[in-house]
């Protein structure tokens, strides 16, 4: 996780120092006041206000080494939710006492807390609900198995029915077996199922948690847009979870096309490109175009542009509005 600290004294500059160096990978940047700089060797800010507005787009994980206060008012204006912030800790130059501020489930404070406690003997004040009753939190449980959660109202609403001594059901398509707190089995009114699908769920109301399992291949006319694109993934993907698309893959000369970048920034998903050559390598069998082979040098495209970067075709080709897409990837269930 990239780190940005910040503190404040010398004393605070030398702490500041050990926890970037210790618990970040890469190192973490430190900065302190412009009046520090010189005999810390240390780069100076030129207001905390600028320092956090940098760190927030630049860092997942923002520490201050400071009063608690000036942390909270340095983060405030940036806070967006608990599913967006970044880890925001706060921790006294003695190391005595660190404090998740804001992060502290999806965005890893509670974690970094603790380790940062851990570094300096000092003690984690950690508040959060299911934290401090040692209930299950599917949101800490989601991130540690990489499975994207698909209505997070319904998270949180899961979240009280344990603190509530509510039951709450789990199935996992994927052999997960049944976390501490929940009931294993379908049925009932509450659980949470692990799948890549959609459709109705074992339980009246159904949490589903998605693996990152499918590969979007994409390929089509020049120059198609966002839109276009998005329109096209929806119909290829019908019967799964989008949440379960990890990255997305095609030919290498249309790497640089606006639409396709878009779409998949707006999504945060990486794209592999292949030559001409790579798509020609894929195994299996494909859809073959000869028009297709003579513009790219390939006969197709998305079906083997996923296979080559995701594994098992699983949905063909399909064609909307210029848009060409397969679906590659590993499913269970």
């Amino acid at each position: 996780m990239t780190g940005a600290v910040v503190a404040f004294t010398r004393r605070g500059a030398a702490l500041g120092r050990r926890i970037a160096e210790t618990l970040f990978d890469p190192v973490a940047t430190v900065h302190v006041p412009p009046r520090l700089g010189g005999e810390t060797g240390l780069p100076g800010y030129e207001s905390l206000e600028a320092w956090t507005a940098w760190a927030w787009e630049n860092a997942r994980a923002l520490v201050f080494v400071g009063a608690a206060g000036i942390a909270v008012r340095a983060a405030a204006p940036h806070l967006a939710d608990k599913w967006h912030d970044p880890c925001v800790v706060s921790v006294d130059e003695a190391g005595r006492f660190a404090v998740p501020l804001a992060g502290g489930h999806v965005g890893g404070a509670n974690r970094l807390a603790e380790q940062i406690a851990a570094l300096t003997g000092g003690q984690a004040v950690i508040s959060t609900a299911t934290d401090v009753n040692g209930i299950f939190a599917v949101d800490v449980w989601a991130a540690e198995e990489g499975l994207g959660i698909t209505d997070r109202a319904l998270a949180k609403t899961i979240s009280a029915a344990l603190l509530e001594g509510r039951a709450v059901g789990f199935v996992s398509d994927w052999g997960h077996p049944c976390p501490a707190g929940l009931a294993p089995g379908d049925g009932g009114e509450l659980g949470i199922w692990v799948t890549c699908r959609t459709g109705p769920g074992p339980f009246r109301r159904t949490l589903r948690l998605a693996p990152r399992c499918l590969t979007l291949g994409i390929g089509g006319r020049r120059g198609v847009s966002e839109e276009q694109i998005q329109i096209a993934v929806d119909e290829a993907l019908e019967g799964l979870e989008p949440d379960s698309v990890y990255q997305t893959a095609t030919l290498d000369r249309k790497g640089d096309e606006a639409g396709l970048l878009a779409f998949c920034r707006r999504r945060g998903l990486p794209l592999r490109t292949f030559s001409p050559a790579e798509l020609a390598e894929a195994e299996g069998e494909f859809s073959s175009s000869l028009f297709v082979k003579q513009v790219t040098g390939v006969d197709n495209v998305c079906e083997r542009a996923a296979v080559l970067a995701g594994g098992p075709l699983l949905v063909p080709r399909q064609a909307k509005d210029g848009v060409t897409v397969a679906v590659a990837g590993r499913i269970r269930g």
